[in-house]
């Protein structure tokens, strides 16, 4: 009798039910997977909607001269541009009369700059110099060493270079011409870092982060999306304020903690809003802005916003049943004879789509907003800046 006689042999799996077993697996894990994290085109990092608190760039300012300028600096009645020549010219050993001093390529400045957090000594900053006095142009000039101070007065930068300067102003007996801002300029890297600001926001076990918009939804889903990570490491004071206990193992990295941190994704929810700008005529709108049913009338245009209710009616005998949902209907009518019709939810976007169809004026769009808004049923905010 031969080996293996009266045994039944399993049948050979072939190599094409063994793909097709696989590649249903790996769908059914893309799906758990994708169903477990956040989706990345609706995604934002909690780097980019919140910061760490007492983690901020500090301001300064300071005062000094652009020299260098081809008769485009101050007059001579901008008295404190002579004086504070003069006392410049006297710490380097001449002795000078302010009120006999008439040149006009000297300009009198205000720098200002941003201190980074965390820049140490010997980091350049890029600097903004503005006119203070009457020049007509900073176009060529040098600012001399300017100290650059803060808050409390101390000294934390020095500012000193050639001016760039994105415009011109030139003029003669014909006419003058000027682009853009003259007597506005900057000096990148124009300042030397002199002295340090500490941060104590990292030498302690606890870290507060705290949301760039304030609201008890975003505080909560980052909440949940840190203590996914580190299980009841984050706790929200209040809508805008969220406090981090820093881990055991990485209380000597906290680096390496606040940037895990602000690498992780949550959903935010965002407000529903609509920015007008009158003076340019622009006007964004969010997303998630809706109306009520509502009836518009501006000039010779006509808007009837209501709700209405599709029928679905089976077959005689089939065993369904008669399904009513409800659907929107904009009507926007002018003189012209102009008619359009929309379902499927209103949303204020296809009312002003419906609106700019007819040529509707962006100002009289402003205008119906604005209605709508004050009649309450815009259910979003209206912001007129």
């Amino acid at each position: 009798m031969k080996a293996g006689a009266g045994r039944k042999m399993p049948e050979p799996q072939t190599r094409r039910s063994r793909t097709a077993r696989l590649a249903i697996i790996a769908a059914l894990a893309c799906g758990v997977l994708s169903a477990a994290l956040p989706s990345a085109c609706f995604s934002a990092r909690i780097k980019d909607i919140a910061y760490v608190n007492g983690v901020r760039p500090n301001v300064l300012i300071g005062y000094g001269l652009v020299v260098g300028l081809k008769r485009t600096g101050d007059k001579v009645q901008t008295v404190f541009t002579t004086q504070t020549l003069a006392n410049m010219l006297e710490k380097m050993g001449v002795i000078v009369d302010p009120t006999m001093t008439k040149i006009n390529n000297v300009a009198a400045v205000m720098v200002t700059a941003e201190l980074p957090p965390f820049a140490r000594v010997g980091n350049k900053i890029d600097v903004t110099v503005s006119s203070m006095g009457d020049a007509s142009s900073l176009e060529g000039g040098v600012l001399v060493m300017t100290p650059l101070r803060g808050g409390d007065s101390q000294t934390y930068a020095v500012a000193q270079g050639a001016i760039t300067v994105g415009g011109f102003a030139t003029g003669g007996q014909g006419g003058s011409v000027q682009k853009n801002h003259p007597t506005v300029g900057r000096i990148a890297n124009g300042a030397i870092v002199e002295q340090e600001i500490e941060y104590a926001a990292l030498k302690g076990e606890t870290v507060v982060i705290s949301l760039k918009r304030s609201d008890f939804t975003n505080a909560r889903k980052v909440v949940e999306r840190i203590n996914n990570i580190f299980e009841g490491c984050a706790s929200a004071q209040d809508g805008g304020t969220i406090s981090l206990t820093v881990p055991w193992e990485l209380k000597e990295n906290p680096v390496k903690f606040l940037s895990i941190i602000e690498n992780l994704e949550v959903k935010p929810d965002n407000q529903a809003k609509i920015v007008v700008d009158e003076k340019t005529g622009t006007i964004v709108i969010g997303e998630d802005v809706r109306i009520a049913t509502v009836g518009i009338s501006h000039g010779n245009i006509s808007v009837q916003i209501k709700e209405t209710k599709n029928v679905s009616q089976p077959m005689p005998f089939s065993g369904g049943r008669t399904v009513v949902t409800p659907d929107t209907e904009i009507r926007v009518e002018e003189d012209k004879g102009h008619f359009y019709y929309m379902e499927e939810g209103t949303s204020i976007k296809e009312l002003v789509n419906a609106l700019n169809a007819i040529g509707v004026s962006t100002r009289d769009v402003i205008i119906i907003l604005q209605t709508i808004k004050a009649s309450g049923a815009l259910n979003a905010e209206l912001e007129v800046i």
